[in-house]
């Protein structure tokens, strides 16, 4: 019996360790496969699902989720074109404080657009959307152990 117990947990924690872990260079997934329209698309479609937008309010919407998905497919391809030649490096304390400065910047110009947009019950909805999304976001990076 206990030679039972003692195989078993071996195969399990044998099993557990032979997952495969591509830790840090985990790459984007599909999402960076598509164009930023198409990104653009999908994330104004699942809104229009969400927070039920008018025609006009849809098409504003679009035009900010477009604009914001080709920055971050601009962004996603510089470093990516930086790390396959070899000239990636990790960003300093001082480079790190302006590229969060310049990311706060863009959320909350993204978040006066939005107020802009929506009326009170979309805004606070659409609020309580990113906030799900963003802290869903956190705990997904501290399961893969890229943070925490």
């Amino acid at each position: 019996m206990k030679r039972l117990a003692v195989t078993l947990v071996l195969l399990i924690s044998i099993g557990a360790t032979a997952q495969r872990q591509d830790g840090p260079r985990m790459h984007k997934g599909h999402e960076m496969d598509m164009t930023a329209e198409q990104m653009a698309t999908l994330q104004t479609k699942h809104m229009v699902l969400a927070l039920d937008l008018t025609k006009t309010q849809q098409d504003k919407v679009y035009d900010i989720n477009l604009e914001n998905t080709k920055f971050r497919k601009e962004k996603w391809d510089e470093i990516k074109a930086a790390k396959e030649s070899g000239e990636w490096e990790k960003p300093s304390s001082e480079e790190r404080f302006e590229m969060t400065n310049a990311r706060l910047d863009r959320q909350i110009a993204q978040q006066e657009k939005m107020k802009d947009i929506l009326d009170e019950q979309q805004y606070e909805n659409w609020k309580k959307f990113t906030h799900h999304k963003k802290m869903h976001g956190k705990k997904k990076m501290q399961e893969r152990g890229r943070r925490g």
